[in-house]
């Protein structure tokens, strides 16, 4: 789960990359239809060719700074504009002026800037790149101004709005999790206070008249020793009693609920991706029988997010049978009832242990077709 933010940022920017790559490729096949046409001469389409690969290769590294909550890169956004500046006069040497050709990179610089400068020099600047570009092609070429004027102001609206989309869609995806992790460290925590004080109001008094009671058996022993041994008695009673809330705070503790796990592991699982379905009748099933079950879902669980790269887990239960079904199994195993290999822990043996001990069955094994199948069976 923790590297799910990573995966996505991965994807994100590896999509960027190739549709850069897939423009560049675009706008260069302009500038060599135009030379091989005698339009354009060699020299003039060497520099272009340079300047769209150095732009859009800093748009990509701009783009991956602002993944990565970096500093703002001057240097970067500098060259870049230096050689949009350095390529725009060429303009007048480009016969497709208007046709979506190479005047379009001046956007893409402007698209990698907006995701540092402030809106209104964006703005600032998208209007007078509008503007002189609107004004170039409609007197060099025969493109209306009205036309030109709507291609070049879709296209500043356009290249910094999907970029900022673009990254909003990574940050959003990163805060989604970081809350996760957050409200899960958070319900640990509340837990963990939530037992310490149970165990401290169950405790507190009890171990405060052990001690005192101990202390006077040890005054009386040389004076009274049938008031000592009296004193030793009730001392017994009282370890004895908060020996037992002890074990109750304690087996409440380890209690499960059968319907809130499924629900907690639907959410869990999809969270992380993964399509879960659940089927379960389970309600003739004793309290017992429930927690067992429980217990299985939860491991089972477990072992998908932390062993599998799951895209779909069935959960089923009928009466006392539990069975879960997975895809995304890393490697097969034979059906031991154990882990499937050595880096899973003891969870799943750990379950079997407990399901021998209530009289149940359990197994766990991967099948031919790629599936991970762990199936538990409880006295009902």
């Amino acid at each position: 789960m923790a590297t799910r933010p990573e995966t996505a940022k991965k994807i994100l920017l590896r999509w960027m990359y190739g549709s850069m790559a897939f423009f560049g490729l675009f706008l260069a096949g302009f500038v060599i239809t135009a030379t091989v046409q005698g339009l354009v001469s060699p020299p003039v389409m060497l520099t272009v060719l340079v300047c769209l690969a150095s732009v859009l290769v800093l748009y990509c590294l701009i783009l991956r700074d602002a993944f990565d909550d970096r500093p703002r890169p001057v240097l970067k956004l500098t060259a870049g504009a230096l050689l949009t500046a350095a390529m725009l006069p060429l303009q007048a040497l480009n016969p497709l002026a208007g046709t979506g050709s190479w005047e379009t990179i001046a956007f893409v610089w402007l698209a990698s800037a907006a995701l540092y400068l402030p809106l209104w020099s964006i703005l600032t600047v998208g209007a007078a790149l509008t503007a002189a570009l609107t004004v170039y092609v409609s007197a060099a070429t025969d493109l209306s101004w009205q036309g030109a004027l709507m291609t070049y102001a879709l296209t500043a609206l356009l290249w910094p709005g999907a970029t900022w989309v673009w990254c909003w869609l990574w940050r959003t995806i990163r805060d989604a999790h970081d809350s996760q992790a957050a409200k899960a460290r958070l319900a640990v925590s509340e837990e963990r206070l939530r037992f310490a004080r149970d165990l401290h109001d169950l405790l507190g008094h009890s171990l405060s008249v052990i001690t005192l009671k101990s202390e006077l058996s040890a005054k009386m022993a040389t004076k009274d020793a049938a008031r000592a041994a009296t004193e030793m008695s009730e001392v017994r009673r009282l370890a004895g009693e908060s020996l037992a809330e002890v074990q109750v705070a304690v087996d409440g503790y380890r209690s499960l609920d059968l319907d809130e796990e499924l629900t907690g592991v639907r959410a869990a699982l999809e969270a992380a991706g993964a399509r879960c379905t659940i089927e379960a009748r389970a309600d003739e099933l004793s309290p017992p029988a429930r927690t067992l079950l429980a217990w299985a879902v939860r491991e089972g669980a477990t072992n998908v997010l932390k062993h599998s790269r799951a895209t779909r887990c069935s959960i089923t239960i009928d009466g006392g049978v539990l069975e879960m079904r997975n895809d995304g199994v890393k490697a097969p195993a034979a059906d031991t009832g154990k882990e499937t290999s050595s880096d899973t822990g003891s969870g799943l043996r750990g379950l079997a242990e407990r399901m021998a001990t209530a009289g149940g069955s359990f197994s766990a094994t991967s099948t031919p077709a790629g599936e991970f199948v762990l199936r538990a069976e409880v006295r009902a």
